[in-house]
């Protein structure tokens, strides 16, 4: 019998906590991906503009979480959690008061409106060291899993209420101040969060085994971790969600209504995708698993970038969400499984960070990539790194096997 059945009482209630904060979260970061460069053209800024903004809300992203991963071991993730939650109610109400350009990048550098629709925030690092600790090896692969699943389906409903402000405007209400409401409800959704976060048991690493500094004997792997995904993650970032969406909109003259259609049916392919990464990950091994989905989806990406119709673009980009994001358990697995528990905050922190600054490199060279043209350079610039990222990783870790792959 696992660990998560034999002691209910301890681990489901913090489990579920953690699945429905990070559902509500996705939600709000999905619909809020897709509304921003609609939402900033409305205003009147230029492709490069939206670019900058998603560039400085990657950045602040990474200084916050380095900032959560130093601090997670001392104070435990659960207070600090709590914290982030009110930066995401401040954010959401801040980016409703304001349409000053100055004033939304600082918002955007400073709280948490996230372009990439959750893969970069300062909540991941602290949720997976919560995650990693109350599900244990025998289950931490399976309910990354079910974390990554909840958050799919969530932003997956997130990207269909994406099109809602345009569908208000028969009831009197202009496109712009529905829009705004968007993000009141984005920091409604920071208060349900809390709530649940609320919820969580304190948890202290003890005094005895806490490392010296926030990471001990793995410093090494974890370096070598961090300097790989940060080129997965600045491959990533010319293709966040948001500047995919401006894509669409510059090149095919896509609605926001039809964008957000296609963006629920991805994130619903990317949601099923996680737990048949879980068992694949059983069969093959995480890092094979994470390598050779990996691939497949990054050929895709590119020849969508070279696909002359819309359907087929289309079409493409949903093989590429079937596959690119069965990596996302199993490598958040991964990295909790080679490193002690008194390094996970760190360690996912640390393995965070250098992805946020990455990622946050990217999107303005794409904003002005798109401004120039409307080809889809960032599509093939994104493709190609990451699939010498996969060959790179599996190169590296095909030997560094996780405790349950090791008693196998």
């Amino acid at each position: 019998m696992n660990e998560v059945a034999r002691m209910p009482g301890r681990t489901l209630g913090p489990l579920n906590c953690l699945f429905a904060a990070r559902a509500l979260r996705d939600f709000g970061d999905s619909f809020v991906a897709i509304l921003l460069p609609a939402y900033l053209l409305a205003l009147g800024f230029t492709p490069l503009a939206v670019g900058v903004l998603a560039t400085a809300s990657l950045s602040g992203s990474a200084c916050l979480t380095i900032g959560a991963g130093l601090l997670g071991a001392r104070y435990g993730y659960r207070r600090l959690l709590l914290i982030a939650a009110g930066l995401m109610v401040a954010s959401g109400l801040a980016f409703a008061a304001f349409t000053d350009y100055a004033v939304l990048l600082a918002i955007a550098f400073a709280g948490t409106i996230n372009p990439s629709a959750g893969n970069v925030s300062v909540f991941v690092p602290l949720e997976h060291a919560a995650l990693a600790h109350e599900a244990g090896n025998t289950d931490r692969t399976r309910m990354f899993a079910r974390y990554s699943l909840a958050g799919a389906l969530a932003a997956a409903v997130g990207a269909l209420v994406a099109g809602a402000p345009e569908m208000m405007a028969p009831l009197g209400l202009d496109q712009s101040s529905a829009m705004r409401g968007m993000f009141v409800l984005y920091a409604l959704l920071g208060v349900a969060g809390r709530l649940l976060y609320a919820r969580l048991p304190q948890r202290k690493i003890p005094a005895n085994t806490a490392p010296s500094a926030a990471l001990g004997p793995s410093r090494a792997i974890v370096i070598r971790l961090a300097a790989l995904f940060s080129l997965d993650a600045f491959a990533g970032g010319f293709v966040v969600q948001s500047l995919l969406a401006l894509w669409f909109f510059r090149r095919f003259h896509l609605s926001l209504a039809a964008a957000g259609v296609f963006f629920f049916c991805a994130s619903l392919l990317a949601a099923l995708s996680y737990p048949m990464a879980a068992r694949l990950s059983q069969r093959f091994g995480l890092v094979n698993t994470m390598v050779f989905t990996h691939i497949p989806s990054s050929v895709a990406l590119i020849l969508a970038a070279l696909a002359p119709t819309l359907g087929l673009a289309l079409a493409l980009l949903l093989v590429r969400a079937a596959l690119s994001q069965m990596d996302v358990p199993t490598r958040s697995s991964y990295v909790m499984a080679v490193v002690t528990e008194a390094e996970r905050p760190a360690a996912a922190s640390f393995t965070s960070v250098p992805r946020s600054l990455a990622s946050a490199a990217s999107p303005a060279m794409a904003g002005a990539l798109f401004a120039a043209s409307a080809f889809a350079w960032p599509l093939l610039i994104c493709g190609t790194l990451k699939i010498a990222y996969d060959l790179l990783l599996l190169a590296q870790f095909r030997h560094l096997k996780p405790p349950e792959e090791r008693r196998a």
